[in-house]
């Protein structure tokens, strides 16, 4: 049976906590932030938790070592 690969993308876009959980960078802060309101790209700082269903997902398909 080959090893699982994790996929290089899934790599850099998503970290998996010591409890299990997915944790994920907020969207929209690459460029355009002329556009954007304060609140906004205040709101957007930091990083956040993918839900459960998506996360089970991220873990079984795309990092199956993490």
């Amino acid at each position: 049976m080959p090893k699982l690969k994790t996929k290089s993308g899934a790599k850099k876009r998503f970290k998996i906590t010591g409890t299990g959980k997915v944790l994920y960078a907020q969207r929209g802060k690459r460029h355009g932030m002329i556009k954007r309101t304060n609140k906004q790209i205040r709101n957007l700082r930091g990083t956040a938790v993918l839900f459960e269903g998506d996360a089970r997902n991220v873990k079984k398909f795309f990092l199956p070592n993490g």
